[in-house]
């Protein structure tokens, strides 16, 4: 009976010590400003979170396919601008590109997932056929991405000034709302379903699932791994594009330097949420739940006037706890 106390204690500390641990932090916040539990303080924080889910997503597919993604930041910031300069008002005194004609809604949002697909594609071309780790691949095309952001946005005649004059429809993308739901909040839910179907319904879903726990196995069993690579990295990408798009949109603006950091929230976000550094396990609900919990606490933090650094000082602690805890959970299972 003891052993079996023990293992139960053990069992919980591993798998929910951190949900436990951020739960006080929430209480806390809500204890020093009762206002915080607010049903506008809660439209705020999933207007936040919307892009941050998207971002979370994408990431998902890398983590469970059991590779690492660190441009997903830099993608949110170019698909950002390239959206915001694509959907300007003609009238706007420092237009991007002065000639061009006021576009329709679709093509600034096509624009951005496909700069999002490029890169995604990008960084499955260089970890797949060039074989260079993930880890290796996707810091060299986040770096690719970033320089090429600086230098469209350095364009004359912008000459580096935050994109702004954004259209209406472009604007009420971010800021508009259905039944009092921001748009991007059912954006970022469509998202989650396509994944949790993708990833649970389809064979696609079960040969990602494969190749992140065992990629030889998965090489033997007749699953092409270069494909699933492929794959995984295109879609991490489009949802890069498009949480970028949906960035400028609900901001009203874009710079260069929007996504600095995504992709570390995306990555504490799904291993918070129950996806394994090691690959092959995932869980679409538990990761919009980590997503929700770290701009709870970011959000918190502010609100109660707490200095803003010291959000980095707790994203950095919480990302060690839930990383030291995976890789316990992983030891113990092996």
């Amino acid at each position: 009976m003891k052993t079996k106390n023990n293992f139960s204690l053990q069992y919980i500390f591993i798998n929910y010590a951190l949900y436990i641990i951020m739960a006080l932090m929430i209480l806390a916040i809500g204890m020093m400003s009762p206002k915080f539990f607010s049903l506008r303080v809660l439209r705020d924080i999933l207007m936040q979170s919307s892009t941050r889910i998207i971002v979370a997503m994408g990431c998902m597919y890398i983590l469970v396919s059991g590779s690492a993604d660190l441009s997903g930041g830099r993608t949110v910031g170019l698909a950002a601008v390239i959206a915001g300069s694509l959907a300007q008002k003609s009238d706007y005194y420092i237009k991007f590109w002065p000639n061009l004609p006021e576009m329709p809604l679709i093509v600034p949002i096509f624009a951005a997932i496909l700069i999002g697909l490029i890169i995604g594609l990008s960084n499955g071309f260089v970890t797949a056929k060039l074989k260079v780790p993930s880890f290796l691949a996707t810091l060299s095309v986040m770096m690719v991405a970033y320089g090429a952001n600086q230098l469209y946005c350095n364009k004359a005649p912008n000459n580096s000034q935050p994109l702004g004059g954004f259209l209406k429809t472009f604007s009420e993308l971010g800021t508009g709302s259905f039944l009092n739901i921001p748009y991007i909040v059912y954006i970022a839910i469509f998202v989650c379903i396509f994944q949790f179907i993708l990833l649970t319904k389809t064979c696609l879903g079960r040969e990602i699932f494969a190749c992140g726990s065992n990629q030889e196995a998965a090489r033997v069993s007749g699953i092409n791994v270069f494909k699933i690579q492929m794959v995984t990295f295109a879609l991490a990408g489009a949802c890069y594009g498009l949480a970028g798009c949906l960035e400028a949109a609900r901001t009203g603006s874009a710079t260069s330097n929007y996504g600095n950091g995504y992709e570390m929230d995306a990555i504490a976000s799904c291993i918070v949420g129950g996806c394994s550094m090691t690959g092959g396990v995932g869980n679409v609900f538990g990761v919009f739940i980590g997503v929700l919990i770290f701009n709870i606490i970011n959000y918190g933090l502010t609100f109660i006037g707490l200095s803003s650094y010291w959000q980095w000082v707790v994203k950095g602690l919480i990302i060690i706890v839930a990383v030291s805890l995976d890789m316990r959970k992983y030891n113990k299972e092996n």
